[in-house]
């Protein structure tokens, strides 16, 4: 099984007041994220994190506490490069890293990228673009919908769950200028 996520943001007690996170500490978040993603994700499965795996500046206490929740990150761990995605978070052992990638999941073409894209390999024909970087400001819109642990409950998703609320929400508003030969 496949799973989404973007923008745990583990450590960086900054975000807890950028994003209203429910969480009184830095250590609160963790826990949180860490069950969330251990409750969902089985060790065969594979895990993509779309970025912003942690903040990137970090004490050398914030790194050791970084490096063992991934080490604690069940299944394969993917990571799409974020921009605080610095190279001490790169050095970690992913099972991959890249700036997007292009997968196909139950049939189903998904172009992931840390940043929201108005097009992509695929778009015309009913692929997906999944993201982050945005938190809970965008949801996103029918074909590109945003993955990230402040639009989700601070839980990876699958491909379904995308699928449903990509149903309920309405079509880029630029799709037709940029995609005028599309299918959609």
């Amino acid at each position: 099984m496949h799973w989404f996520s973007s923008d745990p943001h583990y450590g960086h007690h900054r975000i807890i007041d950028f994003c209203n996170r429910p969480c009184p500490d830095t250590a609160a978040m963790n826990a949180q994220l860490l069950a969330e993603c251990r409750e969902r994700v089985g060790p065969d499965d594979d895990l993509w994190i779309l970025g912003d795996f942690s903040a990137g500046k970090a004490t050398d206490a914030q790194r050791r506490e970084v490096r063992s929740i991934f080490h604690a990150l069940p299944g394969r761990r993917h990571l799409i490069k974020g921009n605080h995605d610095v190279p001490w978070v790169r050095d970690l052992p992913w099972d991959s890293m890249a700036e997007t990638a292009d997968i196909v999941v139950d049939g189903r073409r998904l172009y992931l990228c840390h940043y929201p894209m108005i097009t992509w390999p695929g778009a015309r024909r009913n692929g997906l673009q999944l993201f982050g970087h945005v938190h809970q400001n965008w949801q996103g819109s029918r074909n590109g919908i945003n993955v990230g642990v402040d639009a989700w409950d601070f839980r990876p998703v699958t491909l379904p769950e995308i699928e449903l609320r990509a149903a309920t929400l309405p079509v880029n508003a630029h799709w037709h200028q940029v995609e005028p030969r599309s299918m959609r």
